[in-house]
C-alpha cells in the first residue's frame, strides 16, 4: 500500500516524500480514505502509530479542493481540537509541511493558552482554513467574535482520553453548540474509558470505526527497554554516569514534579551538561524553545513532566529515562514512545527504587514486559524496604505513631497559649 493508493493529490504526494514518508501506517490506510469520503470516524490509536498525518492528509486535500469564497469573515472550514499546547503546535507544524505543494496557499492557524491572545484575534481576522486550538482559548476567540464556526467543514477531536481527563468536558460541550448541524466530526483517542465512549455514540453520525493496535504501542518494538535498580538519593549520580558513557545525542528525562524537573536540571548544568527544564508554569516562549533546541540539537537534555509525555514528536531522538516512574502504565507507554519512532531506535531506561517495585511490576503487567533488573556498578542499590510503623490505640483515643493533622497542631498551640 502507498499514500498513493490511498487517493491523495500529486502536491500531497510531493510533500509526504519529502518528509520520508516511505509507507502509510494502518491508522492512516484505514482513516485517509474514509475522511476523504466524508465519513465521520471513530478511531482508537496509541501514540506513535502516525495519526497526526491520517487526519492532516486528508483534511489538507478536501480544503485545497473546496470552495475558500464561501468562508465568513473570521470563519474556520476545518478545526483541530486537542489538550495541550505542545500537541497544538506539533499538529500546526505537520500541516504547514504538508501543505508546502499545494496550489492553494492554505491559511493555517494555532490559538492556545499561555500567551497575548491579541496577536491570534489579529491572526483570525480573515478567517482560517484551518485552525488548531485548545478548548478554552477558542472559547475566548469565540466570545471575542474573532472566531466563527458556524460554516465549519470538519472537526477533529485529538486525544480526547486527555481532553476529558483534564476537565474539558464542559468546554467540549459548549464548542459543539456552536457547530452547524452539517459537519464531519473525526474523533482519535488512545483509549476509550466510558465518559469518552458515551461521549463517542452522541456525537458521530454512522462513524467508520477504527482500531489500531490493540497491544503495546507498535514503535515499541524498537525501542530498547531497561530497568536499573537504584537508591533514591543515587538517581542523579546514576543519571550523569549515563550521560557521560552513552554517546546519545538528544535525551528526555522525566520527573514527577516541576520542583524536581528545576532541581535535576539545575543539578545537570551545574556538573557541565546541555539541559533544560521543560513543565507546565514556564511561559509558553520557554516551553516552545525548549523543544526545538532539543530537536535543533542546539541542547542535548530536556527535563521534563509528563506535560512531554504524549503529542510531542521529536525526530531521532535516541534515550527516554524514567528519573521517576509514570503514574499509570499507559503514560509509560506514552513516556518511552518519544523514542523509537518512524522505525528508528532508541533507548528507554526506568530507575527503580525499592519503593517502586512493586508498582513497576503493575507497569510490566499492563504493558506485557518483563524487564531484567540491573544494577550498574557503583550505584548499586542497598536499600531495603521498610515496614509500616506498628499503630496503637493511645488513651486519647488517637493512633500512636501517627504524624498529628494540622488541625490538631493548631488545638495544641492554642490550648498552650491559654495555659501561660
Amino acid at each position: 500500500m502507498t499514500f498513493a493508493d490511498l487517493g491523495l493529490s500529486e502536491p500531497l504526494l510531493r510533500a509526504v516524500a519529502e518528509l520520508s514518508y516511505d509507507s502509510p501506517t494502518p491508522v492512516q490506510v484505514a482513516a485517509i480514505p474514509a475522511i476523504l469520503l466524508g465519513r465521520d470516524v471513530w478511531a482508537s490509536a496509541q501514540t506513535g502509530s502516525g495519526k497526526t498525518a491520517a487526519f492532516v492528509l486528508p483534511i489538507l486535500e478536501q480544503l485545497s479542493a473546496g470552495r475558500r469564497d464561501q468562508r465568513e469573515s473570521s470563519g474556520v472550514r476545518a478545526l483541530v481540537l486537542v489538550p495541550t499546547r505542545e500537541l497544538a503546535l506539533q499538529i500546526e507544524d505537520a500541516a504547514l509541511r504538508l501543505r508546502h505543494y499545494l496550489p492553494v496557499a492554505l491559511e493555517i492557524r494555532i490559538a492556545v493558552g499561555g500567551v497575548s491572545i491579541n496577536p491570534q484575534m489579529m491572526a483570525l481576522r480573515g478567517g482560517a482554513d484551518l485552525l488548531v486550538a485548545t478548548p478554552g482559548r477558542l472559547l475566548d476567540l469565540v466570545a471575542k467574535n474573532a472566531a466563527r464556526l458556524g460554516s465549519l467543514q470538519t472537526l477533529v477531536l485529538d486525544e480526547a482520553d486527555r481532553m476529558f481527563s483534564q476537565g474539558f468536558a464542559k468546554e467540549l460541550a459548549d464548542v459543539l453548540a456552536l457547530l452547524p448541524k452539517k459537519c464531519q466530526k473525526l474523533l482519535f483517542s488512545a483509549t476509550f474509558p466510558e465518559p469518552v465512549q458515551a461521549f463517542a455514540e452522541r456525537l458521530l453520525d454512522d462513524p467508520e470505526r477504527i482500531t489500531i493496535d490493540a497491544g503495546p504501542t507498535p514503535s515499541l518494538a524498537f525501542i530498547e527497554q531497561r530497568a536499573i535498580e537504584v537508591d533514591t538519593r543515587a538517581r542523579t549520580p546514576l543519571l550523569r554516569h549515563l550521560l557521560e558513557t552513552h554517546d546519545w545525542p538528544s535525551v528526555l528525562v522525566f520527573v514527577a514534579s516541576r520542583h524536581g524537573v528545576e532541581h535535576v536540571a539545575s543539578k545537570l548544568t551545574r556538573a557541565g551538561f546541555s539541559a533544560l527544564p521543560l513543565h507546565g508554569e514556564l511561559s509558553q516562549g520557554a516551553r516552545i524553545q525548549a523543544l526545538e533546541d532539543l530537536k535543533a540539537r542546539h541542547v542535548r537534555i530536556v527535563v521534563a513532566t509528563d506535560l512531554a509525555a504524549r503529542g510531542l514528536d521529536i525526530a531521532g531522538l535516541s534515550a527516554v529515562i524514567n528519573y521517576d516512574l509514570p503514574r499509570s502504565p499507559t503514560d509509560y507507554s506514552h513516556r518511552i514512545g518519544r523514542t523509537g519512532r518512524a522505525g528508528e531506535s532508541g533507548v528507554a531506561i526506568s530507575f527503580i527504587g525499592v519503593d517502586d517495585a512493586a508498582h513497576f511490576r503493575l507497569i510490566e503487567k499492563r504493558n506485557q514486559l518483563a524487564l531484567a533488573r540491573e544494577q550498574v556498578v557503583g550505584f548499586e542499590a542497598t536499600d531495603t524496604a521498610q515496614a509500616p510503623p506498628k499503630t496503637a490505640l493511645d488513651p486519647a483515643g488517637g493512633v500512636k505513631g501517627k504524624r498529628k493533622s494540622k488541625k490538631d497542631k493548631l488545638r495544641e498551640a492554642a490550648n498552650k497559649s491559654s495555659g501561660q
